[in-house]
């Protein structure tokens, strides 16, 4: 099913930073809308590299998806790209009529870093009084920053392993020290209220672990959460629909997710 795409800024920092607005070709408005947060450990990617994520998932769950880009390590360091995803959350908020949507119904998609940050998008809202996401779904998220049994079955893993995780924290990190922070070590921060959460993840894959102690938290904080995990794939396999079957099922089973909860 066709797609239409189109470019955008939003203010973020000192600036603004580039977002593509995603609809699904014919689409009777207005739509529900999912904000989509790339990864890239902070420091690499962008909207052109995750492109079949957002692009998929505007067909799977018949809604608005807007793609964000946001400011990178090392340049800018920890917590900037944060900041950016929080400004965004309330940018889409206050223009998704713009493009046909409904903020009334919005959700957060993430994959890795994106993941990490579509949690703290949700708990930015739940602290500012914003309007809640009706959903969360987090794809492989970076969420516990301390050793994990995954860490070291699969640190030599591809495309991530552990030498990668290692650089990716170097750099987005202004000291060593920021990594206890519960913005990047979520399963230490405040994890009650939040909308009901999907956590899909890669068997091989050195931050498996960090999702299921995330789901782990979640629940002991009394929330509502479900975790989905594929067997036999790797880090990064969400958006590669086209070539890994399991792929375009993880894809279709959020977006199953999320047009039951934007309904």
């Amino acid at each position: 099913p066709k797609v239409n795409t189109k470019n955008v800024t939003y203010p973020a920092g000192e600036g603004t930073q580039k977002a593509r607005v995603y609809t699904p070709d014919g689409a009777k408005g207005p739509l529900p809308v999912i904000l989509y947060i790339h990864g890239g450990g902070w420091v690499i990617a962008d909207i052109d590299v995750y492109d079949s994520s957002p692009r998929a998932l505007a067909t799977a769950a018949n809604a608005i998806v807007v793609s964000i880009e946001y400011r990178h390590a090392p340049e800018a360091k920890f917590p900037a790209a944060h900041d950016d995803a929080n400004a965004a959350y309330k940018w889409v908020l206050a223009d998704a009529a713009k493009w046909g949507g409904d903020p009334a119904r919005i959700a957060i998609v993430g994959e890795s870093a994106g993941g990490n940050m579509a949690v703290n998008v949700a708990q930015f809202a739940r602290d500012n009084a914003l309007a809640a996401p009706k959903h969360v779904v987090a794809v492989y998220p970076v969420a516990n920053t301390g050793d994990t049994p995954a860490k070291a079955t699969y640190a030599d893993a591809k495309p991530l392993n552990k030498p990668m995780l290692d650089w990716f924290f170097k750099h987005t990190l202004a000291s060593p020290d920021q990594a206890t922070d519960p913005r990047l070590n979520l399963i230490t921060s405040k994890l009650n209220g939040l909308p009901p959460t999907t956590i899909i993840l890669a068997e091989i894959d050195p931050l498996h672990d960090d999702g299921t102690s995330l789901a782990d938290a979640i629940k002991a904080a009394g929330g509502q959460v479900e975790l989905k995990e594929y067997a036999g794939v790797t880090h990064e396999f969400f958006g590669m629909g086209a070539v890994v079957a399991d792929a375009k099922a993880a894809v279709d089973f959020a977006g199953g997710k999320l047009k039951d909860a934007l309904k």
